[in-house]
């Protein structure tokens, strides 16, 4: 076996050598003239050479022969002019949340360090769907006398609407929002929210293979169940304009549009669609009733919370930034989006709650709805639409909260964060 001792030994005692003939002396090298440093000009020249030095070393394969004349002949002037080489460093002034002209690829400085804040948040509560332990719903799903038909009815219906709902959302972003929202930092947070949208539909996937349903009846309803193709058909024309490639904001009426999408995705789709569904499954959940369903929906509460937070914060920072898009007219226009929302939701409540279930019926669920659309409107600065509505389902908020909540329902501690977020001072 070889040993350092032996390694070392070696070093120390090498064979004798016979003294090599000493080479002629080469003459004096000239003095070399220093080269100017390279430029974006030069790299074809740079490739044509080192092309030339790598054929008199060796043959080279005829795809590295293609890249190098490639190389040859590539103009460089479109991508200098995209990274506009030698422009001044960015200013938090130059920044703004739409029709920006300062360079997108500049993470920093931040202007909304809200945004950042956000993005930061979504990182420490990422969870993924495999996590949650399904036995239990298993066992009380398969049971005949475990859920009553009406339980079952909500099961399927909600996750039948949210399959395919956090699609919706998540089309949305890439194809459109992302694109149009000029400033870096919250397009860091719409990447994150892409992301856990993914993971949404990813549980609700999970929650139906685990269950046995029939996958194509469930993830079909939002075409074949009319309150849940009501929502959908809603959600989806409001983004059909800024799906188009070739639209672009910079018009007061493209702003405008713009803001529309951002209402109804954020402040309606993610801000009322979602709050029935939600409150029927976490009550189920407070029953010790399909739990590890209900434990799921209450990290993509917790998402989808953030996720409308977010979207209020960036529509209020477009009105600041472009009053002007705020008029009257357009007020209204919002207003009469947020109760069309309302209308639909409570639609769905009383399709979903033909009686009462669950300690709620859809009189309290058009009430709790009423509560809702006044909070959306007046996080947008509009004016309450239903006076004294107020909420019935208080324990909702808490559960928003999970540093509140722990084994809320009896399956694990849900103050969960990443490793990395933890404090352990």
């Amino acid at each position: 076996m070889l040993s350092w001792d032996d390694f070392d030994a070696a070093e120390e005692t090498p064979q004798k050598a016979k003294p090599a003939p000493q080479p002629a002396r080469a003459p004096e090298p000239e003095p070399k003239v220093q080269e100017p440093a390279a430029s974006y000009d030069s790299a074809p020249a740079q490739a044509a050479a080192a092309a030339e030095a790598t054929q008199s070393n060796g043959k080279v394969s005829d795809a590295v022969a293609e890249a190098r004349e490639s190389l040859e002949h590539l103009d460089v002037a479109p991508g200098l002019e995209e990274l506009e080489m030698g422009a001044s460093r960015i200013e938090v002034d130059d920044k703004m949340m739409i029709n920006c002209r300062a360079d997108l690829n500049q993470l920093v400085p931040f202007k909304y360090d809200w945004a950042w804040q956000k993005y930061l948040d979504g990182c420490a509560n990422h969870w993924m769907p495999q996590e949650v332990n399904m036995t239990a719903d298993i066992a009380l799903w398969k049971s005949r006398d475990g859920l009553t038909e009406d339980e079952r009815r909500i099961i399927m219906r909600s996750l039948g609407y949210f399959s395919t709902a956090d699609s919706l959302v998540a089309n949305n972003l890439v194809l459109a929002i992302y694109r149009l929202i000029t400033n870096p930092e919250c397009r860091q947070y719409i990447l994150r929210q892409a992301f856990e949208e993914a993971i949404h539909t990813h549980a609700y996937q999970y929650c139906i293979e685990s269950l046995g349903m029939d996958e194509a009846e469930v993830f079909n309803m939002y075409r074949e169940l009319p309150s849940v193709a009501a929502k959908a058909a809603w959600s989806l024309k409001h983004t059909q304009t800024l799906g188009d490639p070739t639209f672009n904001t910079g018009t007061p009426e493209a702003d405008q549009e713009l803001l529309r999408n951002l209402v109804a995705f954020y402040a309606v789709t993610e801000g009322i669609f979602f709050y029935c569904g939600f409150s029927q499954i976490l009550s189920m959940g407070r029953r010790n009733k399909m739990t590890g369903v209900a434990e799921q929906f209450q990290y993509i509460l917790r998402d989808e919370s953030m996720h409308l937070n977010f979207g209020i914060d960036v529509i209020n920072q477009i009105k600041l930034e472009n009053p002007h898009l705020w008029t009257p007219e357009f007020q209204k226009e919002v207003t009469q989006m947020i109760l069309e929302g309302t209308e639909l939701e409570i639609a769905y409540a009383r399709d979903t709650m033909p009686r009462g279930v669950l300690g709620m019926n859809a009189g309290m669920m058009e009430e709790y709805l009423h509560f809702i659309a006044n909070r959306r409107l007046a996080q947008l600065g509009l004016k309450e639409q239903y006076p004294g509505a107020q909420n019935p389902f208080p324990w909702m908020s808490e559960i928003m909260d999970l540093r509140k909540e722990k084994n809320f329902f009896e399956t694990r501690v849900t103050e969960y964060q990443v490793g990395g977020a933890l404090s352990w001072d």
